[in-house]
């Protein structure tokens, strides 16, 4: 993939398909995945608490209870879809982009199904081989709300 908005989508439909191993592999070593609790008015992941703030080695172990069959939280299974705007890239330089793409996001478990909504900020570096995702934020609509428990990956 050589036009960095084609990662956003390939990751998307990785996370439906349940292929987390391949989803794991688009992050680069010093990868992070964050879901800030105040949303886009969240300015670090530091300074407030976040309802997800994991690096790889966090990633690796959530993709390993999500395969573990004797996981609990996923009796029945979870299931996923990403509906995706066109994403936009909001910064390029050298190597690396920072991407920006409104989603709606549904996660069903049994007879209970989630919809959230807000917009995916993906920070990519490239590397010999390819795109790696170096961040990964979503900024959550109405993110101060209580939510569910969100079993997958947004």
């Amino acid at each position: 993939m050589t036009d960095p908005r084609d990662v956003v989508a390939h990751e998307a439909a990785l996370l439906d398909e349940k292929r987390f191993d391949e989803w794991l592999a688009l992050f680069a070593e010093d990868g992070h995945y964050w879901v800030p609790l105040l949303g886009a008015a969240q300015a670090d992941p530091f300074s407030h608490n976040s309802l997800a703030y994991e690096d790889r080695l966090l990633l690796q172990l959530r993709v390993e209870r999500l395969k573990n069959p004797r996981a609990h939280s996923q009796h029945p299974a979870s299931h996923s879809q990403h509906v995706l705007q066109p994403s936009r890239i909001e910064h390029q330089g050298g190597d690396e982009v920072r991407l920006r793409t409104p989603f709606l996001y549904v996660e069903a478990r049994g007879e209970d199904q989630v919809l959230l909504s807000g917009t995916a900020r993906h920070h990519l570096v490239r590397t010999p081989g390819g795109w790696r995702i170096r961040e990964k934020r979503i900024d959550l609509l109405n993110a101060a709300r209580a939510l569910p428990a969100i079993q997958l990956f947004i």
